[in-house]
C-alpha cells in the first residue's frame, strides 16, 4: 500500500476482486492498534485495499502510533467518540465497494478478506461475517473469553457459539456491500452500543441477507478487569434495550434472560428482608448451582484453570447486562439512522 487513495489509483480492481475499505474505530487503543493494523495490512486479498482509522481517543497516543508506523493508513478524527458516527464519517470518505468493519481489539487471520469477499459474492448477501474467538492473557481475561463462548454467556448467538453456515440475525463485525449500507442510511448514530445488530435488522427488513460463515474467525481480546467488564456489559444491556424499544420485532428470547436473573435476585433479597429466608436461599442456591455446574463441565472439557473464575465472569455479565437492560439509555432522536445524535457518552468507540 503506497498511498491513501489506493482504491482510486492502485491495485488490480475487478468485479471479482472489488476494492475493499477497512474501517477501524478506536478509543485509547494505543496498546492494541498495531496488532490489529498488522493483521489487516498483511492480508493477501487479490484486489486493492484501503485502511481508515477513525480515532476518538482522549489523548494523541493512538494517532501517533498510526502516523509513525503506518503512513499508508488514512487517519480520521472522531470527535463524537462513538462507533456509529465515526464509521459513517469514514464511509463517506471511503472509496471501496466493500466496507469491512474491524476493531482495535481484534486480529484478522490470514485470508480473512479474501474469504469474506468470496462468500459475499457467492451468497449474494448484503453482509457477511463469522465467529468471534475471544482469547485472554491473564486468568480473569481467559475466564471472560471462556464465558463468552458458553450458552450462559452468549445466548444463542451463532457468531460466538459457532454453527452451520447460513442466514442469521447478526454477525461479528461485518463485511458489507457499500450499496446496501447506502440504501439503509448507514449506522444509527443515536446508538452507542448495539449499532451493528440494529443495522443488520434494518438490512433484513429490506429483504437483504446477513450471512454467517464459520470459516471466518476473528480473534478478540475481552476486557481484562471485573470493573471494565461490568461497565461494558452494562452498556451492552442498556443500548440493546433501546434497540428493543425502537424495533420490538427485533427481540429474541435470550434478551430477557439476564433481566429475569436480576429481578429474581432482587425478589430474593426482598423476600429475605420480609423474613422468607428459605425462599431467598433457594433462589440464590439455584443460581449458584447453575454457575458452578457450568464451570465444572466446561473445566473438564477445556482443562483450563481459568474456569475457576467462570462463575465470577458470568455473574458480572448477567447482572451488568440485566441492570443495563432494565435502565435503558436516554437518547435524543432527530432521525431514524444517520443524523441522530447520542444523548450521552459512555465506553464508546470500541467493542
Amino acid at each position: 500500500m503506497h498511498n491513501e487513495n489506493i482504491c482510486l489509483g492502485e491495485g488490480d480492481s475487478s468485479p471479482n476482486f472489488p476494492c475493499v475499505s477497512v474501517i477501524i474505530p478506536t478509543l485509547n487503543a494505543e496498546a492494541t492498534i498495531a496488532e490489529a493494523l498488522d493483521s489487516v495490512l498483511s492480508q493477501d486479498y487479490a484486489g486493492p485495499v484501503e485502511v481508515i482509522v477513525v480515532d476518538g481517543s482522549d489523548t494523541p497516543a493512538t494517532s501517533e502510533v498510526v502516523r509513525r508506523h503506518y503512513p499508508a493508513v488514512r487517519l480520521v478524527s472522531n470527535p463524537d467518540q462513538a462507533i456509529a458516527p465515526g464509521v459513517n464519517a469514514a464511509m463517506r470518505m471511503a472509496t471501496g465497494d466493500i466496507i469491512v468493519r474491524c476493531d482495535a481489539h481484534t486480529f484478522f487471520p490470514p485470508g480473512y478478506l479474501q474469504r469474506a469477499v468470496e462468500t459475499l459474492e457467492r451468497t449474494g448477501a448484503a453482509n457477511v461475517g463469522g465467529r468471534q474467538q475471544p482469547v485472554g492473557r491473564t486468568l480473569f481475561q481467559r475466564s471472560v473469553a471462556i464465558a463468552m463462548t458458553t450458552l450462559l454467556g452468549a445466548g444463542d448467538s451463532r457468531y460466538r457459539l459457532g454453527g452451520a453456515e447460513g442466514a442469521v440475525d447478526t454477525v461479528y463485525l461485518g463485511v458489507y456491500r457499500r450499496e446496501a449500507l447506502d440504501a439503509v442510511g448507514g449506522y444509527n448514530t443515536s446508538l452507542i452500543r448495539a449499532e451493528d445488530y440494529e443495522l443488520n435488522y434494518r438490512l433484513r427488513k429490506q429483504g437483504k441477507t446477513v450471512w454467517f460463515d464459520p470459516e471466518l474467525v476473528v480473534r478478540y481480546w475481552p476486557r481484562s478487569t471485573p470493573w471494565s467488564l461490568a461497565r461494558q456489559y452494562f452498556e451492552y444491556g442498556r443500548w440493546k434495550s433501546v434497540v428493543f424499544m425502537t424495533h420490538p420485532a427485533s427481540a429474541r428470547l435470550h434478551y430477557f434472560a439476564a433481566p429475569v436473573i436480576v429481578l429474581a435476585l432482587a425478589a430474593a433479597a426482598a423476600a429475605a428482608l420480609a423474613g422468607f429466608l428459605w425462599l431467598a436461599a433457594a433462589t440464590l442456591f439455584a443460581y449458584i448451582l447453575v454457575l458452578v455446574a457450568t464451570s465444572v463441565v466446561v473445566g473438564f472439557r477445556l482443562r483450563d484453570a481459568a474456569t475457576v473464575l467462570l462463575p465470577l465472569a458470568l455473574t458480572i455479565m448477567h447482572l451488568s447486562w440485566g441492570i443495563g437492560f432494565l435502565l435503558p439509555a436516554r437518547v435524543r432522536r432527530s432521525a431514524a439512522t444517520g443524523t441522530s445524535r447520542q444523548g450521552e457518552r459512555g465506553n464508546r468507540s470500541e467493542k
